[in-house]
C-alpha cells in the first residue's frame, strides 16, 4: 500500500492512543482495520475493540477522532466501530505480542 505524508502522520497520531487495560497502542494491538485518506483530506477510520463489553468502548473511538483531528492538514474525521471480523490476538503486531508476552 502506498502511503502519503498525511497518512503517515495520521498513523503516528493513532499510535498515541493506548488501550486503558494494556500497555500497547491500539494500532499495534490490531484494533485499526483501515485508514483511508479521502478527497480534501477527510480521514475515514474503521476500527474495532478487543471485546464488545470493553470498558473503553465509548472513549477509544472518541480519542482516535480527537487525535487525528489534531493532525495538520486533516479536514474532517469519521471513525466507525465494527465487530466484523472480531478482534483476535493474532491481529497484534509482533512488537505488541512481545510486549504482552504472547
Amino acid at each position: 500500500m502506498e502511503t502519503t505524508p498525511l497518512y503517515d502522520k495520521v498513523i503516528e497520531a493513532i499510535m498515541t492512543v493506548y488501550d486503558p487495560e494494556l500497555p500497547v497502542n491500539i494500532y499495534d494491538l490490531g484494533l485499526i482495520y483501515s485508514v483511508d485518506i479521502l478527497p480534501v483530506n477527510n480521514v475515514q477510520i474503521v476500527m474495532t475493540l478487543t471485546a464488545p463489553g470493553c470498558a473503553a468502548a465509548q472513549s477509544l473511538p472518541v480519542e482516535v477522532d480527537q487525535k487525528v483531528r489534531e493532525v495538520e492538514g486533516v479536514n474532517d474525521v469519521h471513525v466507525s466501530v465494527t465487530w466484523n471480523p472480531p478482534w483476535e490476538k493474532e491481529m497484534m503486531s509482533e512488537a505488541a505480542r512481545l510486549e504482552l508476552g504472547f
